[in-house]
C-alpha cells in the first residue's frame, strides 16, 4: 500500500470519527441541560491518544461516555492475534469511537455503540486492514415498538444498493452471538448489529458501510429516549435497573474483546472502563415474580429472535 494513500485513508477515517463523536455529544447536551460534561484529551505513553467526553448527573442521563481514540504500537496484544496468528509481532494502529449511555429512567434502555478501523503493519507495509463495530440496545422494561424501531433503523443502515447487498441478517446474528452471557444463558439485551474484520469490499465501500452504521445510531436511539424519558417509575424499577446493570458489568469485564484489547495494549484505563454504570447490584439466586413486568423481560426479550417478523 502506498504510504500517501495510507495517510489519506487514516485521515479520512479519523475526520469522520471525530465528527461522529461531536454529533453524539451534541445530542446528549441538547436534550439534557443539567448534564455535567468533562472533555478530557489524553496521550498514550506508548503511542497515540484520544479524547474522552464523560457525562454524569443529568436529568435524563445518569452517566454517558463518548470516547475517541487513535492508538498505535510496536506489537499487537494477544486479544488481537488469537484469531490471526499470522499477525503476531506486527505493529498496529487502531482508531475508533465508542460510547455507552446509561439513562436515569429505567424505562429508557442503556445503549452502546462502537465503530473502529484497524491496520497491522510490518516492514512499512500494511499486512491487514479492517473495519468493525455496531450498536446494541439493553432495555430493562422493554416495549416491542421500541425494539422494532431499533432493528428497522439497523436494517436500513446495512443497505448497500450499489453492491446489491444488505448485511443486516449477518450482522444481527453476529450481535446476538457476541452479546451473549454464556454463564447466564441470556442475551445482554435485544441486540442490534455487530461486525469485525470487515474488508471484503474495497476500502471506500467498506468505509461507507461504517459511516452508514455510525450515522444510524442517533435516529435509532434518541427516538426511543424521547419517547420514554418522562415515564413514571419508582423504587422497584430503579432497583431492577441496578440489578440488570450488573449483567452489563459482567459482560464488559469478562467477555468484551474491546475491553481486553484496551487493557492489554496499555490503553487509558479511565476511558476503557467508562462504559461501566454508576450503580449496579447483585443478588443471590434472584428470580422475577411470575407474570411481572420484570418476568416479561426474561421470558420474551432476553432470547435470540427475529424482531422484524412480528
Amino acid at each position: 500500500m502506498d504510504k500517501m494513500i495510507n495517510s489519506q485513508r487514516i485521515d479520512s477515517v479519523k475526520d469522520y470519527l471525530l465528527s461522529l463523536q461531536f454529533q453524539i455529544c451534541d445530542e446528549l447536551t441538547q436534550r439534557d441541560s443539567k448534564l455535567k460534561k468533562v472533555r478530557d484529551p489524553w496521550d498514550r505513553p506508548n503511542g497515540g491518544g484520544g479524547i474522552t467526553c464523560a457525562f454524569e448527573d443529568g436529568k435524563i442521563f445518569e452517566k454517558a461516555g463518548v470516547n475517541f481514540s487513535h492508538v498505535f504500537g510496536g506489537h499487537l496484544p494477544p486479544s488481537a492475534t488469537n484469531s490471526r496468528p499470522d499477525l503476531k509481532g506486527a505493529s498496529f494502529q487502531a482508531m475508533g469511537v465508542s460510547l455507552v449511555i446509561h439513562p436515569d429512567n429505567p424505562f429508557v434502555p442503556t445503549s452502546h455503540m462502537n465503530v473502529r478501523y484497524f491496520e497491522a503493519i510490518r516492514d512499512g507495509k500494511v499486512l491487514a486492514w479492517w473495519f468493525g463495530g455496531g450498536f446494541d440496545l439493553t432495555p430493562y422494561y422493554p416495549f416491542i415498538e421500541d425494539v422494532v424501531h431499533w432493528h428497522t433503523v439497523a436494517r436500513e443502515s446495512c443497505d448497500f444498493p450499489s453492491l446489491n447487498k444488505n448485511l443486516y441478517t449477518e450482522f444481527k446474528e453476529a450481535c446476538d452471538h457476541y452479546f451473549y452471557l454464556k454463564h447466564r444463558d441470556e442475551t445482554r439485551g435485544v441486540g442490534g448489529l455487530f461486525f469485525d474484520d470487515f474488508n471484503r469490499w474495497d476500502f471506500q465501500d467498506c468505509f461507507q458501510l461504517l459511516k452508514q452504521i455510525g450515522d444510524a445510531f442517533i435516529p435509532a436511539y434518541f427516538f426511543i429516549v424521547d419517547r420514554r424519558k418522562d415515564s413514571n417509575y419508582g423504587i422497584r424499577e430503579k432497583s431492577f435497573q441496578a440489578y440488570r446493570r450488573g449483567r452489563y458489568v459482567e459482560f464488559n469485564l469478562v467477555l468484551d474483546r474491546g475491553t481486553h484489547f484496551g487493557l492489554q495494549s496499555g490503553g487509558r484505563t479511565e476511558s476503557i472502563l467508562m462504559s461501566l454504570p454508576p450503580k449496579a447490584e447483585w443478588r443471590y439466586d434472584w428470580h422475577p415474580e411470575p407474570n411481572s413486568a420484570e418476568a416479561e423481560l426474561y421470558n420474551n426479550y432476553l432470547k435470540k429472535q427475529n424482531w422484524l417478523k412480528r
